[in-house]
């Protein structure tokens, strides 16, 4: 089996199984239950229902100084007459999901590869490092036209299911038909395939993501899981190549454009900023952490900061 070579971005316009497969050596090197500092900050000081792995009930017992009042059993207090709280144990493992886009707008790219197959090579990493901490793995692997759902299970055929469809996905696009299905879509199937205390990683580049229904859709997800957004992006899509005049297409229509206009410079770079402003303020407002990966950037260095391993 080939080796990953984590230091370089990922490279060309479709992605190899085998290359997915390869992730599985440098994805031990990161620890997805770490919530360090640096996550933290991403977050923003709203904090969602739910943090770190999921939490069963034990038992109940009297209440002592210092426990957490918001865990008092008020029915068993009633009762009694006495104040009871309710105790807890950690899981040993949680469900961890992965969703992956593959629309035709991921099939885009100016540097070094297209953001579908960075998405896919994120989607390895995660996948990995969550079979390697014990946890089961499953996710959701969509293009707009259609989605594949695989169910969260501790097995490495679980997490070759998942790739394999992510795989497929990335090698039909470019779609022939425009997406049929939008990200509130894609939200809802999640809200009914993601039990609560799961963790679910998002990895897309998020487009739709501003409509109405859709952020109903990504609140009513957050009140119940940790959710962890990954934006896919290309250097191009932040600002317009160097002077001069390009042909552009769409696959059916022609133009001129023409990238030493000032002013369409100027208002390409705003309303660029201007979407990723309005994706961070709405993911800080409901506790949710966005990091933010490029096609010019190596995966692995997206996520190292932030989930690497200290004892390595």
């Amino acid at each position: 089996m080939r080796l990953a070579d984590v230091t370089v971005p990922a490279r060309g316009a479709y992605v190899a199984l085998e290359d997915l497969i390869a992730l599985r050596f440098p994805a031990r090197q990161l620890r997805l239950a770490r919530r360090n500092r640096a996550l933290s900050v991403l977050a923003g000081p709203n904090k969602s229902n739910f943090r770190g792995r999921g939490i069963d009930f034990e038992e109940v017992r009297s209440y002592q100084p210092g426990d957490d009042i918001r865990g008092i059993d008020w029915r068993v207090t009633a009762r009694t007459g006495s104040a009871h709280t309710k105790l807890f144990r950690e899981e040993r493992e949680r469900p961890v999901l992965v969703a992956v886009d593959q629309r035709s707008s991921m099939f885009f790219g100016s540097s070094h590869c297209f953001k579908s197959v960075l998405a896919a090579q994120l989607a390895g990493l995660l996948a990995w490092s969550a079979l390697e901490a014990g946890d089961r793995v499953g996710g959701l692997v969509f293009n707009g036209a259609e989605h594949r759902e695989i169910r969260p299970r501790r097995s490495r055929r679980t997490v070759l299911a998942l790739l394999s469809q992510v795989a497929e996905y990335n090698r039909a696009l470019p779609l022939a038909a425009p997406d049929s299905a939008d990200f509130a879509g894609i939200l809802a199937n999640l809200r009914r395939i993601v039990r609560p205390g799961s963790s679910l990683f998002i990895v897309s580049d998020f487009r739709g993501a501003s409509q109405e229904h859709a952020r109903e859709q990504l609140f009513q997800l957050s009140q119940h899981i940790e959710i962890t957004a990954i934006a896919c992006s290309d250097p191009l899509e932040a600002d317009l190549p160097r002077a001069g005049r390009y042909a552009v297409t769409d696959g059916q229509a022609r133009s001129e454009l023409d990238t030493a206009d000032r002013g369409l410079r100027k208002a390409y770079i705003e309303r660029a900023g201007q979407q990723r402003e309005l994706l961070s303020m709405e993911l800080l407002r409901l506790g949710i952490p966005l990091l933010q990966a490029s096609t010019r950037q190596a995966p692995f260095s997206v996520l190292q900061p932030f989930y690497g391993d200290p004892r390595r």
